[in-house]
């Protein structure tokens, strides 16, 4: 007797359907489970037994056999519980065996046979919605999450014997579908807002022109100067999300298992401060089966480097390709997978060991070597990556006392907003939608310059060798200022303001 289940299951970030089979055969009783299943979908054995026995079922006779197809990838998690029960009450016909067919399942079992919470169920229901199927049996806590996927009937069972009920056609009062979402994701107004800071002009309209182009910030200055309390309020001042980034950040964090139970969508672009002994597998992702790290975590939002060149060289030297592509590819035997991580990094760092090189507060006690050494722990090419090198300096105390009030985060955000709405309109149609992801290719068409402008630019590049990465990169900075300007062209002053954001380079060029 062979009976037919379906759940998700997880590969990377993305979710795929598996058929899950059950076979009764005579014979000394038994219970195998194959499909190249992990250690805690082998030990579902007892979880099964014990719920289908505890919920008042009695467990089929004979060699039991499960298989999960397709059998050539690796299943992991105790996510099959649900549809492997489901699928041996079949066998002695507690539940209907073609309406089984009809749903996806997903949940965890416990003894008792209460259905618990796994990780990645968004993402698993998408994938059921691509698959062709309308009807979903998910763990109560799960709920919030797959109501984000519109398309399906979603039940959310807390027992496994609710979940043979509702395959049996009595299911009413656990289904649920989804409500239909706004374009755009309004984001929690209350948080850390720029009105916090005080001075620090200059930082706070590097951040703006960052935040409003996408683009990619170093802060360089003396400990305690503010640049740590600057950098945590830019997510106050980035745009709302659209309902995809916000669905894209909500599946990565699932996956993740870092959602809260009562969350339903992210509202926050999300901001992540990784300490810096954090290892390479943590920062990008990896691991035996492979899951995101701190860069995919980011996605959509802030990666915050402090004390950068703390951080272990071969840890930020990885970040050179997703910083240029927006995805970092990880590479196993079986399998590669692939993880967004399309995010703003904002690194900040002092100037020398002792910090005070170049302030006006103290003197610096470090020699020019100890300098150069602490400099040469960050790569050319990957600061080369970085689009504004931005001083930092040390705030006077009676600038602290002042009372004149600063200018809020949602005055900052209205002007960002309105620079990416004109990037919106100029790459309506194409992949990318900011001024930082601008291709090669397309630059000079978007930041056309006069002769004047391309004089200076010439004669910048020549004096600082700049590299034609840094290059374009200070022209998609200019078309940003220029956005923040209300200009459709590119102009001397927005291009001269661009350049001396890439005054740090030749202190890191040693």
């Amino acid at each position: 007797m062979i009976t037919t289940a379906y759940t998700s299951a997880m590969h990377g970030i993305d979710g795929y359907v598996v058929r899950v089979e059950a076979d009764s055969a005579p014979g000394v009783p038994g219970f195998t489970i194959i499909g190249l299943p992990d250690r805690a979908l082998a030990e579902a054995r007892e979880r099964v037994r014990a719920a289908i026995v505890n919920s008042g079922f009695p467990m089929p006779a004979g060699r039991l056999l499960i298989n999960l197809s397709p059998a050539d990838k690796r299943k992991e998690g105790p996510g099959y519980d649900l549809p492997v029960a489901l699928a041996l009450l079949a066998i002695d016909e507690h539940v209907d065996r073609l309406a089984l067919q009809s749903f996806v399942a997903c949940g965890e079992l416990a003894l008792d046979g209460l259905i618990r919470p796994v990780a990645g169920i968004l993402a698993m229901a998408l994938a059921a919605r691509a698959g062709g199927f309308d009807k979903i049996m998910v763990p109560v806590a799960n709920l919030a999450e797959a109501l984000l996927v519109d398309g399906l009937e979603i039940y959310a069972v807390p027992t496994l014997a609710d979940a043979a009920a509702v395959v049996l056609g009595h299911g009413a009062k656990f289904r649920k579908r989804a409500q239909p979402m706004p374009d755009f994701i309004e984001p929690d107004p209350s948080g850390n807002d720029f009105a916090d800071v005080h001075a620090q002009s200059l930082a706070k309209r590097a951040l703006e022109i960052a935040a409003a182009g996408g683009h990619n910030v170093v802060l360089i200055g003396p400990p305690g100067c503010g640049k740590t309390m600057l950098a945590s309020r830019v997510p106050s001042i980035l745009p709302a999300m659209t309902f995809d980034e916000a669905l894209e950040v909500t599946k990565i964090a699932s996956v993740a298992g870092t959602l809260t139970g009562g969350t339903r969508v992210a509202t926050l672009r999300p901001f992540r401060a990784p300490h810096h002994t954090i290892s390479q597998i943590a920062l990008v992702g990896g691991g035996s089966i492979p899951r995101p790290g701190e860069i995919s975590l980011a996605h959509r939002g802030v990666l915050f480097l402090d004390e950068l060149p703390e951080f272990s060289r071969t840890a930020i030297e990885v970040l050179r390709q997703p910083l240029e592509s927006g995805a970092i590819t990880v590479a196993r035997v079986n399998a590669t997978y692939e993880f967004p991580a399309r995010f703003m990094l904002i690194a900040a760092m002092n100037p020398c060991p002792c910090g005070m090189y170049g302030s006006r507060i103290a003197a610096c006690r470090c020699t020019d070597d100890v300098r150069e050494r602490y400099a040469a722990r960050l790569s050319g090419p990957l600061l080369d990556r970085i689009d504004l090198h931005v001083d930092v300096a040390g705030v006077a105390i009676d600038e602290l006392a002042s009372r004149s009030p600063a200018e809020s985060s949602s005055a900052i955000r209205a002007r960002v907003e309105a620079a990416r709405a004109q990037q919106r309109r100029r790459y309506a149609g194409r992949a990318h939608a900011t001024n930082a992801q601008l291709p090669g290719a397309e630059i000079r068409a978007a930041c056309e310059l006069d002769a004047a402008s391309s004089a200076m630019l010439a004669q910048a590049a020549t004096a600082r060798a700049l590299s034609a990465r840094s290059h374009d990169r200070v022209l998609r900075v200019a078309r940003t200022i220029a956005d923040l300007d209300r200009n459709d062209s590119v102009r001397a002053e927005h291009l001269a303001e661009a350049l001396a954001y890439r005054r740090n380079v030749s202190f890191f060029a040693r």
